[in-house]
């Protein structure tokens, strides 16, 4: 298959600044900065396809570098071949690092690739086609030292856009998040699925006050109360706690996620596709889910092109037991982020709370040039990307 074999592997660095005093985030601290890299494939063909890694270019560069001998002028469908072959000869290098998020997006791109070759939406290469909206929560309820963005303010926002659920930031004391998801419900109501995210904030004990203080409020699920690989500090937390646990966003490789599973301490995994490896370890931790019986909800947090990843691996995700009785859940990121709205000719955006599965080869995006170069890092070098 001549045509499918690739030719080149291009690399483009993206960040979004904000304004210090709007800059918004965690328990732990507010950012102003988003960032995230592009990973372009190539063919002899000159079809294409795109995927994004997390964390910063300069280090996702150089790992490029690293790996982009191993792809030329191999086939697009040889791809686990040659992940395989990466991982057994750099197990010195480990796989807590960029050098998986950046296999991770040549991981997506050969997705998008494939799916353009075969005239097929990436969710079909994945598995199937299981559905074709998925139901959005808003990952919102930020910390922030902007006086006109509270955290009231940004659920206002929310009101009337549909979302089948809401995300809000805690972990500074069990009292203060008690009275954030006190006005979180007082907000949005009974009917909306609440989750709350403490970005690690945590000791199991303060974990576990903070859990018993916001029960009452009807929590869908507490996201990382501890760090993803204090194991048995999440096994304590689980046996007594009165929620469900969700975590996985800083793991890596379906390897990162084995110990929680087996050791039974998480109710949701939460891989993020930019950062633990791409669609392929992906697919790999929703089996391993699957044998345990435990959901899976992708963490989205970075460009459009990353939303689009994670709606397909979602519409492919069979019902039982990621989708059941809860529907496919899609993280939508509402805090400003030009990477997510302008850097696609269409973006991906929601109608009343729900997310259409794009119907067209690929992941069925296009890149906006002119944002691509606004944005880009290095702008001169996006514009060579179309010349």
């Amino acid at each position: 298959m001549g045509t499918s074999r690739i030719r080149d592997i291009e690399f483009m660095g993206l960040e979004f600044v904000l304004p210090a005093d709007q800059a918004y985030g965690m328990a732990k601290a507010a950012i102003a900065r988003r960032q995230v890299s592009l990973v372009r494939v190539i063919t002899e063909d000159g079809t294409t396809g795109v995927g994004e890694a997390f964390g910063a270019a300069g280090v996702t560069a150089a790992y490029l570098d690293l790996l982009r001998g191993y792809f030329l002028g191999q086939d697009l469908f040889d791809n686990t071949l040659i992940r395989n072959r990466i991982f057994a000869r750099h197990y010195h290098l480990g796989l807590e690092n960029q050098l998986v998020t950046c296999l991770g997006a040549i991981d997506v791109a050969i997705f998008d690739a494939m799916g353009k070759v075969l005239g097929l939406p990436v969710c079909k290469l994945l598995g199937g086609r299981a559905r074709d909206h998925l139901a959005a929560y808003a990952s919102d309820g930020y910390f922030t030292d902007d006086p006109q963005n509270q955290l009231g303010d940004q659920l206002a926002g929310l009101k009337g856009q549909g979302f089948r659920g809401v995300k809000i930031k805690v972990g500074r004391g069990a009292a203060e998040d008690e009275a954030r998801v006190r006005l979180c419900r007082e907000v949005v109501g009974d009917e909306v699925l609440l989750l709350v995210d403490a970005n690690t904030s945590y000791t199991p004990a303060q974990a576990l006050e903070s859990m018993v203080r916001i029960a009452p409020y009807d929590i869908h699920w507490y996201e990382e109360p501890l760090m993803p690989r204090d194991v048995a500090g999440l096994k304590w937390l689980h046996d007594r706690a009165p929620m469900p646990i969700a975590t996985g966003e800083a793991l890596y490789t379906v390897h990162g996620f084995r110990p929680l599973l087996d050791s039974g301490c998480l109710d949701v995994a939460m891989p993020d596709i930019a950062i633990c490896g791409g669609l392929s370890e992906v697919r790999a931790i929703a089996d391993l889910c699957a044998l345990h019986g435990v959901r899976l909800s992708p963490h989205v947090w970075g460009s459009g092109v990353g939303l689009a990843a994670a709606v397909h691996m979602l519409a492919a995700l069979p019902d039982h037991p990621h989708a059941w009785p809860q529907p496919c859940l899609l993280e939508y990121d509402v805090g400003e982020n030009a990477l997510r709205d302008e850097i696609l000719q269409q973006p991906l955006a929601l109608d009343n709370g729900l997310m259409a599965v794009p119907e067209g080869p690929g992941l069925g995006i296009e890149l906006d040039e002119a944002a691509l170069v606004r944005y880009a890092v290095d702008s001169d070098h996006a514009a060579n990307w179309f010349s």
